[in-house]
């Protein structure tokens, strides 16, 4: 089982080659260039150096989203074109989801948290059991305010990891009841490595899909649809 992971959507750009749960390469760089830029010549970087031969690809994992909608839309434009250029069935792996398997194999409840703006985070709460992934709160994008409720509910201790971290640092410290820590630098920003591992893990279960049906999961509206939505309510009430 060879899979190619993509992960774009955030700062982060990040591709990998894994083959029967052994990663092969990963090139990774959280740096502020445009995905565009970045992901292709990194494909092809990667693809050299581990002598790659496209075609033997079982099939191309990527992080559907939430997430930056540009980054998310290049992330996938890229899996759909390659997808279709080598007739590979395209995973879609839920960002959070794959940001919360950094740290598998933790016994401590893990909450991700990406930066979704005007207080919000997409985030999701997760456990790994017997050397699995557990969802206690699928992914969503709610207030930081809803994230601590429901972390201080759990009881237990939690790792915080991704983005968000700095951003609601202060926050965090104020509101959380539990016990709680950060992830280390080496495991707290999106991989395209654990995106191929969960990869891996989905297509087992069977959840694949063609290319050309393959679509990134914003979760919430661009900022230009919700200016829209709000500007077409004002016109209503006047």
């Amino acid at each position: 089982m060879k899979i190619l992971a993509i992960e774009s959507s955030g700062l982060v750009a990040s591709v990998a080659v894994t083959e029967n749960h052994t990663l092969l390469g990963e090139y990774t760089m959280n740096h502020k260039k445009t995905h565009s830029q970045t992901l292709l010549p990194m494909l092809d970087e990667l693809a050299k150096m581990i002598e790659l031969d496209l075609n033997s690809l079982d099939a191309i994992a990527v992080s559907q989203g939430p997430g930056s909608f540009t980054g998310l839309r290049i992330g996938s434009a890229t899996a759909k074109g390659l997808g279709l250029a080598l007739d590979k069935p395209i995973i879609p792996v839920p960002t959070v989801d794959a940001l919360a398997f950094n740290l598998w194999g933790t016994d401590k409840l893990v909450c991700p948290l990406m930066d979704a703006r005007r207080q919000q985070a997409y985030t999701g709460l997760y456990t790994f059991e017997n050397g699995k992934l557990h969802t206690i709160v699928p992914q969503c994008a709610v207030d930081i305010s809803e994230v601590v409720a429901e972390v201080n509910k759990q009881g237990r201790e939690v790792i915080f990891l991704g983005d968000g971290v700095p951003v609601f640092a202060d926050y965090l410290a104020e509101n959380v009841t539990v016990p709680y820590s950060f992830a280390p630098a080496t495991c707290h920003i999106q991989r395209a490595t654990s995106v191929a591992a969960l990869g891996e893990v989905l297509y087992e279960k069977g959840i694949v899909e063609s290319a050309r049906e393959h679509k990134p999961e914003y979760l919430r509206l661009s900022q230009a649809e919700r200016e829209r939505a709000e500007k077409e309510r004002d016109f209503k009430i006047c």
